[in-house]
């Protein structure tokens, strides 16, 4: 996606479709220049917020035609296209914020769009005189209206910033950072049931995170050969969360049911797949490929309605990995803060340069203790293994060239035994047919 670029051949038009109506769309939002996001009001449904490639956000009223009632003026908006747009739960419902890969965060007022309310740039180096440049650049936003003071961000670098918008500084604001994937963080939602944990998507694999472990995730998916676009919780069932793959697969997954893979996989479209949604009702899911091509998937009541002992055994599951990865992680600081103990009681607190080298050291043997510890020597030990045994199943069988079939062909026709050919031996004649035999001929001669 480049900042202001001409598409040929595409429109900047957004549709609003009626589900039981494919064929025309109910109404065409008309903007001068593309939408990457659009949301509804929740208090108000004829009201809709987006945000543009050009940077700017508008308000929609679909009572007042295809042209957006309000829009931001670019000297008060963003330098990158607005990734995400969501309503801010309030009193009047006037309110919304948006986020834009050049390291903004901005709230805005539907009533005077002319500059917002308030902005936050995500530079986390320091609390003063923040620099645009050192910001990292958001990719998606999560808000649950339960917490309206909270929200969370994702960044194009892999990393998920926890806020506080009630911070009176910046990084009082920016509360605590977590390092999700390896490349942008493309999905983002705090699960229905349990605020307290929250689903990231990116690179090859979705994970599932706990606020209380910043340093690893408490459940995570295998890595798919293709990479993942999307996902989004159930709101029905909650041990349910969907993905979307860039070979046009739309993955079902039940953590109750089996973590290593998804419970179900529907093959969609031969496209990638960008972007999900989830109905409130659980059972339909929409989504959307590269081509602009919408598809409505409904699943059956199994995937949808939850079950009288899932919220309780769920419970159990995010506080037992929970309570493991708070052990791991204390397990890992303590081994730093021995290694740390040591090198300054054998270096010193004060010896200037040398002591910068002492640091260095003990980082690397802090990192070295930790390879070596026996749960990650096993993990990795498994790890390869499991590798090895993938390439030995992907490894093509070797077949031998015609020359050496034909060798062994004719060492196979010399070593083959030979037929012994058997000679017919005839019954030695009885002495009393000898006799009768006798006198017959001489009977004959006479």
């Amino acid at each position: 996606m480049v900042y202001q670029a001409q598409i040929p051949k595409e429109s900047p038009f957004s549709y609003i479709w009626e589900v039981e109506n494919p064929n025309r769309p109910l109404l065409t939002l008309k903007p001068q220049h593309s939408c990457v996001c659009v949301e509804y009001n929740q208090k108000d449904p004829h009201l809709l917020a987006s945000g543009h490639i050009n940077g700017l956000v508008a308000v929609w009223d679909t009572r007042k035609g295809h042209e957006p009632v309000e829009l931001s003026v670019t000297e008060t908006s963003f330098r990158d296209p607005v990734h995400d747009v969501l309503w801010i739960h309030s009193k009047t419902g006037n309110e919304f914020f948006s986020s834009s890969t050049d390291g903004q965060v901005k709230w805005w007022d539907l009533r005077k769009l002319a500059e917002p309310t308030e902005t936050l740039i995500l530079d986390h180096t320091r609390d003063e005189e923040q620099q645009l440049a050192n910001a990292l650049g958001a990719s998606v936003l999560e808000y649950e209206s339960t917490i309206p003071t909270r929200f969370m961000v994702g960044t194009e670098q892999g990393i998920v910033i926890n806020c506080n918008r009630k911070g009176k500084s910046a990084l009082e604001k920016m509360t605590s950072r977590y390092t999700c994937q390896f490349g942008p963080v493309l999905a983002l939602q705090r699960n229905p049931g349990f605020v307290k944990n929250f689903l990231t998507i990116g690179d090859w694999t979705a994970k599932i995170w706990s606020e209380d472990c910043r340093e690893s995730c408490i459940m995570w998916t295998s890595f798919h050969k293709a990479m993942l676009t999307h996902g989004a919780w159930s709101p029905t069932r909650l041990s349910v969360f969907f993905t979307t793959r860039s070979d046009g697969t739309l993955d079902v997954w039940d953590i109750l049911q089996q973590q290593k893979t998804a419970a179900l996989g529907v093959k969609v479209c031969d496209e990638a797949l960008r972007c999900l949604r989830t109905h409130e009702m659980g059972r339909l899911v929409a989504v959307g490929n590269q081509r602009g091509t919408t598809y409505l998937v409904e699943f059956s009541e199994n995937l949808s309605v939850c079950n009288k002992n899932d919220k309780m055994l769920l419970t159990a599951m995010f506080e037992r990995e929970t309570r493991r990865e708070k052990i791991l992680e204390a397990r890992n600081r303590e081994i730093r803060l021995k290694l740390k103990t040591k090198a300054q009681a054998d270096e010193g607190a004060g010896e200037g340069a040398d002591g910068g080298e002492g640091t260095a050291e003990m980082e690397i043997a802090a990192t070295d203790a930790t390879f070596m510890d026996s749960f990650v020597v096993s993990a990795e030990r498994e790890f390869y293994t499991a590798i090895e045994q993938e390439l030995a199943k992907l490894k093509p069988v070797e077949e031998a060239p015609p020359d050496e079939v034909h060798e062994e062909h004719d060492q196979f026709t010399e070593m083959k035994p030979q037929p012994v050919p058997v000679q017919a031996e005839l019954p030695n004649p009885s002495p009393q047919k000898e006799k009768a035999k006798d006198k017959v001929n001489k009977s004959v001669g006479t």
